[in-house]
């Protein structure tokens, strides 16, 4: 896959991730910070690494689910693959300027 190609692709998965939201947070999950990383490969299968807020989060299972249905919406992508992890730990300095303003934390 040329690097135009798989740049089109990151691009569409992340709008794709940003159409997700912890149900008790008004913020999307890309701009809280919970994506750590994106991995296409040249098939187009996609592995997303990811936390949570919290590892007891109660809506775990909702948004693992709505990742890998709206990841998999997109054009081209195969298979999805989410990996939960909780290191690094999550906190708030991995959000993005307008989630930090959105909850009051600027």
């Amino acid at each position: 896959m040329e690097a135009t190609e798989h740049s089109k692709i990151e691009s569409e998965i992340i709008i794709a991730l940003k159409q997700v939201f912890d149900p008790e947070i008004p913020v999307n999950i890309y701009a809280l910070g919970l994506i750590y990383k994106i991995d296409i490969d040249d098939d187009y299968n996609v592995e997303i690494e990811m936390t949570l807020t919290a590892p007891n989060c109660p809506a775990s299972t909702q948004i693992i689910s709505m990742v890998n249905e709206n990841v998999s919406y997109v054009p081209k992508v195969k298979e999805v693959f989410v990996n939960l992890v909780f290191e690094p730990a999550w906190n708030k300095d991995l959000m993005s300027e307008e989630a930090k303003l959105e909850l009051g934390f600027l």
